[in-house]
């Protein structure tokens, strides 16, 4: 399992976990963004992949080079949704899981939001990054990595 993450829009203390899960665990992460990634240690666990700008790069290339099994970090749906159909896990930084289960319920409530939003019905957005956020993430992810190594 490889761990790629759709990392412009990832909060820094999401991405400081996975810095050192990767170290712990000693799991290839992979960082994709369309603009160069500051605060991102040295170590052979670590890389960093820069796409050009544009609408869903980074989307696109975790997409052509994500494996089934792997876990991929994204806030995305569209990019969850493509991650589980391709066989992997998709993780938001709040700590949800993305499955087969949930997924396309998901994403079809956030076309209808979309949808509700473009004719001006004020929604408001998402609630604030929290720190119970953070600790989901955070045993979300050690449930995984604990998988991985058990299997």
């Amino acid at each position: 399992m490889q761990i790629w993450v759709d990392a412009d829009a990832c909060p820094q203390v999401i991405k400081d976990i996975l810095f050192r899960a990767a170290e712990r665990a000693k799991v290839l992460t992979t960082l994709v963004s369309n603009m160069a990634l500051a605060r991102t240690p040295s170590s052979p666990y670590i890389r960093t992949i820069q796409v050009a700008r544009g609408f869903d790069g980074a989307d696109r290339r975790i997409v052509e080079e994500m494996q089934p099994g792997d876990l991929v970090i994204t806030a995305d749906l569209p990019l969850a949704a493509e991650v589980v159909t391709r066989g992997g896990h998709a993780l938001d930084p709040r700590g949800d899981l993305y499955s087969e289960d949930n997924v396309q319920e998901r994403l079809a409530m956030r076309n209808l939001m979309q949808d509700l939003r473009s004719t001006g019905e004020p929604l408001g957005g998402p609630a604030p990054f929290r720190q119970s956020d953070r600790h989901l993430f955070a045993n979300q992810l050690d449930r995984l990595l604990t998988r991985r190594r058990d299997a």
